[in-house]
């Protein structure tokens, strides 16, 4: 719709509203910015509090990224409000948040647990939405998650800024006009990490890919086939694991007569604690095949997955969304306040979360209203600095962000349990970006369902 369209539009329904309530006798409210629209799911105009969802997974597989997801959120909550240091706030730009909460109201916030299963998520997301008066619903931890609740959001007229998803098909096939995604894609890590892969282990090399059995795990593994292909590699088997196997080695046996010599291990949060080092316990690195070196690739990385894996993660290649040592000053503000309140430094799943709920409330903010319509074209194509990866795009086409990917290598040589990354490479954003019709998909329509 034009701007033109959308304007007459607006001034049609003020117009109607203004003329029933004349006709009653009643005196007329002061009609401000975004009266247009007080027909919304949680309006808080007319609950008289603004309500987060914050739904991440605190048991199952992916706990450690949950709990990290939910500092994250909370901080956020503390700096919107006004309370604490006031994190990115201080270098975000352009901002239009003032640290004392948004429009005029403090936020309130509702937890749920996805327990990294789907179903719950999304009825975790409902529950938010109809019994706690959520107008915005973020949080997951696997793609899974992610995807089920942006399409109840889309249908609830509810806007949902995903968590770590990492999926091509959130932004994708299965993406939704109230799903924004600030986490990078497998298609990415492909395009990162590939470079990389060459100059350290040639052109020809032979790989086995154990892959996660669901979509993240799927695109990952089409993303990574297509990249190394690319360079030449030859793939000699792709092998289905179940999420939270646990116990990998009836998996890991076939690889020793395969006649493979790189593994690829398409797995996240514990699911990548446990299979790579069972992967170097069955002596994998130690091996020689097709006359070189046996190798181990984990395209895409944690902090909390290195922490966990140990000694194991030692040399191991990945790509990352984010990480708490870069000297971006948006970083630097984030990790001293996440420090501050927890003592620790801040994982990619913490920083992920606090970005995207800053970006939600500065979007409400810029908008002047919770109008959902409005507030995704606040969301629409937005340019930003200081959030950390540099300059980030918001793109309209599919609400998929765009901005540094890093490629990272477990640290040989660790100082802590906190120096476990080091980034081997800073991937530009315009060598990311790609045309967001090769992953289909429909965005569907601006206008909210009544919840």
């Amino acid at each position: 719709m034009s701007d033109l369209k959308r304007g007459i539009s607006r001034r049609r329904v003020i117009k109607t509203g203004m003329a029933g309530i004349l006709a009653t006798g009643v005196s007329p409210l002061i009609i401000s910015k975004g009266a247009w629209a007080q027909e919304f799911c949680n309006n808080p105009e007319v609950t008289g509090k603004a309500v987060f969802g914050f739904n991440v997974p605190l048991t199952g597989p992916y706990t450690e990224e949950g709990l990290d997801s939910l500092n994250g959120y909370q901080l956020a909550v503390k700096h919107i409000n006004g309370e604490g240091d006031g994190g990115i706030l201080k270098t975000l730009k352009p901002l239009a948040l003032e640290g004392n909460g948004v429009l005029g109201k403090k936020i309130e916030f509702v937890t749920g647990d996805t327990q990294t299963n789907t179903d719950v998520a999304r009825d975790g997301a409902r529950r938010m939405i109809e019994r706690d008066g959520a107008v915005v619903v973020t949080g997951s931890v696997t793609s899974g998650e992610a995807i089920a609740q942006q399409a109840l959001c889309q249908e609830m007229g509810v806007i949902y800024m995903s968590g770590l998803t990492h999926s091509n098909d959130t932004t994708g096939k299965d993406k939704r006009r109230y799903g924004f995604r600030h986490f990078f894609n497998a298609y990415q890590s492909g395009v990162a990490i590939a470079p990389f892969l060459a100059a350290e282990y040639g052109n020809e090399r032979r790989a086995y890919h154990l892959t996660a059995d669901y979509t993240w795990g799927w695109t990952q593994e089409e993303s990574i086939k297509n990249a190394t292909e690319a360079l030449g590699w030859e793939t000699v088997n792709a092998v289905r694991t179940p999420l939270g196997a646990g116990d990998y080695s009836q998996f890991l046996t076939p690889v020793l007569n395969s006649g493979a010599d790189v593994l690829i291990l398409n797995h996240y949060g514990l699911d990548m604690v446990n299979s790579l080092p069972q992967a170097v316990q069955f002596g994998l690195r130690d091996r020689q095949v097709n006359g070189k070196q046996f190798e181990i690739v984990v395209p895409m990385f944690s902090e909390l997955m290195a922490v966990g894996a140990g000694e194991a993660v030692r040399g191991i290649i990945g790509t990352s969304n984010w990480q708490w040592g870069l000297e971006d000053e948006g970083t630097k503000a984030f990790t001293t306040s996440y420090g501050s309140e927890y003592g620790v430094p801040p994982s990619q799943a913490a920083h992920t979360s606090y970005v995207q709920a800053i970006l939600y409330a500065d979007a409400v903010q810029r908008a002047g209203t919770f109008y959902p319509p409005e507030v995704i074209r606040a969301l629409e194509g937005f340019e930003f600095d200081g959030a950390g990866n540099g300059p980030t795009l918001y793109r309209d086409a599919d609400h998929q962000c765009f901005k540094e990917v890093l490629v990272v290598r477990g640290n040989e040589n660790p100082t802590s349990n906190f120096d476990v990354l080091n980034v081997i490479g800073q991937t530009s954003r315009e060598e990311v970006i790609y045309d967001p019709s090769i992953f289909g998909g429909e965005l569907g329509p601006y206008e909210p369902n009544q919840c």
